[in-house]
């Protein structure tokens, strides 16, 4: 291909200042070119497809070593040896009949949907509905892992082949073995085939061993990075993500922020607020959930946090798009995998990006009432809140599980700018308490939100129900400080 991205015999033909050439260059397409092992998948291929083979009598079981050699992969990543090794494929095969692994593939194609990363289809819808042509590239024998890509809706494989004669391998590789370079090169010969720039396409890996192929697009993706990798991403700002987590969201050391935090997150730790937590129990492990919660304090977000920790599960917050605005809280809520809301725009892209959340087994957090309460609505027993919740759970059909949070206003007043954090000789009692999820009908949003609302109600304390007429100073720590 020459420098303009066309193949260079249609030059002479239709020229570079040309209305066909420029027609041309407008029929070119872009594409989104995954790796495999570690990038689309929670670890590598290899045990399943290991497994299977073995289950479908092509191998005689596990090699000596096997288990070692695979943990060393999903723990630090691709390296040469085992890349050897992979080479040495092939020969291993010969003999196999080529139609029985294509058979032992369609088992491996159903088998790894389920180690598949959480956010994995989601990057290929995103990817598909920008009009982007999807390819797997990979090192794994194409017999293998072409039924795969064809269930998760790949249009092409590029992968290594293995030659074989009257449908048994022979014992050699047909063209190239796709890995480093060559995978590289692999890709390009593609792209010029198919009338694919790659200079408005995106590669997606986890491997030093792919930065040619990444260097090759022009919008490379270190996914979950080997150490080398994400030295190199970092100084190239290049992207990186993990798949296993919503876009934007940081990790140290392999850990996210939100759980590197878990453990100070503990209640007697808190100095300045005597915080209890109850129903936590409720919080599912595994697997999505969405926790509705009042709101009556900038603190109700930590708050609720300490709740999260004790059982382990990050939080995806709905938060208002106003705090992305703000250049250093910006960039932790998307560190930490907030979703932003823009109220009043009638827009539904924040329903769509927690559906995508809860469809990764995340949980998401969405306080219904908006924002804070102000003046005599603060003390209003009734809640009221916006539909977003119930459309969401109409949506998803996960389970929706009422949080009432109470006290954290003493904690955090709306006047205030910060915390009362002196406050440690007389802390302010505040109170979590997670309800077990809410049984909706499904047969109306407004219905389904009331359901809610009154779940929510049901988690505070007796005094919320009981009309309290507030002071004039109470009413002032309603409203934002000089409002």
């Amino acid at each position: 291909m020459n420098e303009a991205g066309a193949p260079s015999s249609l030059v002479p033909v239709l020229g570079f200042g040309s209305n066909a050439f420029r027609g041309y260059l407008k029929r070119m397409r872009s594409a989104a070119i995954f790796d495999l092992d570690r990038t689309l998948l929670d670890g590598g291929s290899g045990p399943t497809i290991s497994r299977i083979l073995a289950e479908e009598g092509i191998t005689s079981g596990e090699v000596p070593g096997q288990k070692l050699l695979y943990w060393i992969y999903n723990t630090f990543g691709e390296n040469r040896a085992s890349m050897v090794v992979a080479k040495q494929g092939a020969r291993f095969a010969k003999g196999w009949n080529k139609a029985a692994v294509q058979r032992a593939g369609e088992r491996v194609a159903v088998a790894l949907q389920d180690v598949l990363q959480p956010f994995a289809m989601a990057e290929l819808a995103k990817h598909r509905k920008e009009e982007r042509l999807l390819v797997l590239a990979t090192t794994t024998p194409y017999d293998l892992v072409a039924p795969f890509a064809e269930l998760i809706g790949m249009d092409a494989v590029l992968a290594t082949r293995y030659d074989d004669t009257n449908g048994v391998y022979n014992g050699t590789i047909a063209g190239r073995f796709v890995w480093y370079g060559d995978k590289r090169d692999e890709v390009a010969d593609w792209a010029a085939a198919n009338n694919v720039d790659l200079a408005d396409s995106y590669a997606y890996s986890d491997s030093r061993y792919d930065v040619p192929m990444l260097r090759s697009v022009g919008n490379p993706v270190a996914v979950n990075p080997d150490p080398r990798l994400r030295v190199l991403a970092e100084l190239s700002r290049w992207e990186i993500r993990y798949l296993d987590a919503p876009p934007g969201v940081r990790r140290v050391a392999g850990v996210e922020l939100q759980q590197l935090a878990f453990p100070f997150l503990q209640p007697e730790l808190l100095l300045y607020a005597d915080l209890t937590i109850a129903g936590e129990n409720n919080i599912p492990t595994e697997g999505p959930a969405i926790i509705a919660a009042n709101h009556r304090s900038y603190f109700d977000p930590m708050a609720i946090g300490y709740a999260l920790a004790k059982r382990d599960r990050p939080g995806r917050f709905l938060a208002k798009s106003e705090l992305y605005k703000m250049p250093v809280v910006k960039q932790f809520m998307r560190s930490v995998g907030a979703v932003p809301v823009f109220r009043g725009t009638g827009s539904d892209e924040p329903l769509h990006a927690a559906a995508e959340a809860l469809a990764a087994g995340e949980v998401v957090v969405i306080l219904p009432e908006g924002t804070i309460p102000r003046g005599e609505k603060f003390f209003d027993p009734q809640l009221t809140g916006k539909s977003g919740v119930a459309r969401l759970a109409a949506l998803t059909k996960v389970p929706v599980l009422p949080m009432g949070v109470w006290g954290t206003e003493n904690v955090w007043p709306r006047n205030a700018k910060l915390p009362k954090f002196l406050n440690v000789k007389n802390p302010p009692a505040v109170s979590i308490s997670v309800g077990t999820p809410v049984e909706l009908a499904y047969k109306g949003v407004e219905k389904d939100l009331d359901t809610i609302m009154a779940a929510i109600s049901a988690q505070l304390p007796p005094e919320s129900q009981i009309k309290h007429i507030p002071t004039e100073a109470e009413l002032a720590a309603t409203h934002p400080k000089g409002k």
